[in-house]
């Protein structure tokens, strides 16, 4: 028997999800634990548009608390609070009691508290009872399966309850959303959760970004399964990114700071210790697996010598011939004293061009002890201004301005500006691409 299709409000997740049948146990995997709400609200907003029952099961929110979030959803003569939040996460507070000693939980507000929610068994049995007296295909919202576990004390009595109340809600017709924190539960807790849900998705902020990516959804086959997909919260509404939107349109932080960072020769362990955070943390920032504090990505944006802006500066594809001077990035390499010297990187470092072009400037009167780059391959510079002299394969040689410099396979050993005006230098490196 083909279980009846319906929306679940936002017609972006129903193109991605190829649907929600009745039956289905849909698992939100949340990765910031807020990330499920609006798609919870707009799963209620449907459900009162389509005159179905609705029953919330709150076990960490209080009724009042949580009647101020719905805000107008809250007075849907369809919607029943299952309170196991009061007598539970509460603990019989005084101050949680209230609400129901001032008739708050009377109409238009139904609101069922339960005495025992302690006890899985009596929570199925209110969830059962309350089933029982309503008609038609019945929608549930359960906040929160880590609610639950907080309130029964370990992950058993968590799977025990979720692998008997799940078929039974698939058998009555029922359309249930399970919310669970992703990283409040171990990988075997959450493989049980996936085998048993007809659909699972998970939801995570990256780069201030959020993303969803379809698990699980049995009995159709949608096209982007196992695929993040870029959305937004706009107005209410809930957009998703086009399909096919390529992601080099977008900043992309973690390539950008990797980039400036080995433009600069510095090394992940160094940048961390410079920015005061773990190595580790350098590596996931740069992978794309958390993003920055603001202090942090502030520290980081000092010692790579770039504004902050830089890192999200868009990066452009194509064939473009010409970039503009505020595309120019300030090198400072370790070891090099930057009293000393200036470089910017004038071509694009997140560009695939054939070489690299500088100019570099050295401070009047200042001796650099090393050469200024660190490249594999031949390098060629111009005197633009002023006098250098250096020493090459142990021998001392000078430029003058108009001078042209060839480097193959050696490289100075010092640099000196004898003069009291900066020299500066037009620099190429040719890159092996």
């Amino acid at each position: 028997m083909v279980k009846k299709k319906v929306s679940s409000g936002i017609p972006g997740l129903d193109r991605l999800l190829n649907g929600l049948f009745i039956g289905d146990n849909v698992v939100w995997y949340d990765d910031a634990g807020s990330l499920a709400h609006p798609f919870c609200m707009k799963f209620i907003q449907a459900s009162h548009q389509q005159r179905k029952p609705i029953v919330y099961v709150s076990f960490d929110r209080s009724p009042k608390n949580l009647i101020q979030t719905l805000g107008p959803l809250a007075e849907n003569p369809h919607l029943t609070i299952l309170d196991c939040f009061t007598n539970g996460k509460g603990d019989k507070a005084e101050v949680f009691n209230k609400f129901y000693e001032k008739d708050g939980a009377q109409w238009p507000y139904q609101v069922i508290r339960v005495t025992e929610p302690w006890k899985p068994d009596t929570v199925f049995e209110a969830i059962d009872g309350l089933h029982r007296n309503l008609s038609g295909d019945v929608r549930f919202v359960m906040e929160s399966l880590t609610g639950m576990q907080d309130l029964w004390e370990g992950e058993d009595q968590i799977l025990k309850f979720y692998s008997h109340s799940c078929p039974k809600l698939y058998e009555m017709d029922t359309i249930a959303y399970w919310i669970v924190e992703k990283n409040a539960h171990s990988g075997r807790l959450r493989a049980h959760i996936n085998q048993i849900a007809q659909v699972a998705v998970d939801l995570t902020m990256t780069q201030g970004r959020s993303c969803i990516k379809i698990l699980k959804a049995d009995k159709r086959q949608p096209a982007d399964i196992g695929i993040p997909v870029l959305y937004s919260c706009e107005s209410g509404e809930i957009l998703f990114r086009k399909s096919g939107t390529k992601k080099a349109d977008l900043p992309d932080l973690g390539q950008a700071v990797k980039v400036f960072r080995t433009h600069q020769g510095m090394s992940q362990k160094e940048l961390a210790r410079l920015a005061g955070v773990t190595p580790s943390t350098i590596s996931q920032i740069e992978s794309n697996q958390v993003f920055p504090s603001l202090p942090a990505l502030y520290r980081i944006a000092e010692h790579l010598s770039v504004d902050v802006a830089s890192f999200f500066r868009p990066r452009t594809a194509g064939s473009r011939n010409i970039f503009s001077s505020d595309e120019s990035v300030r090198i400072i390499r370790p070891g090099l004293d930057k009293n000393s010297i200036e470089v910017a990187q004038l071509t694009p470092p997140d560009r695939d061009l054939p070489m690299d072009a500088f100019l570099i400037t050295v401070l009047p009167g200042k001796r650099l002890n090393s050469h200024f780059m660190v490249h594999k391959g031949p390098e060629l510079g111009y005197l633009v201004s002023g006098h250098l002299d250096l020493v090459l394969e142990n021998r001392e040689q000078t430029m003058s301005a108009g001078d042209t410099i060839f480097l193959g396979k050696d490289f100075p050993s010092q640099w000196v500006n004898p003069l009291t005006e900066p020299a500066t230098l037009f620099w190429i490196n040719m890159t092996a691409k």
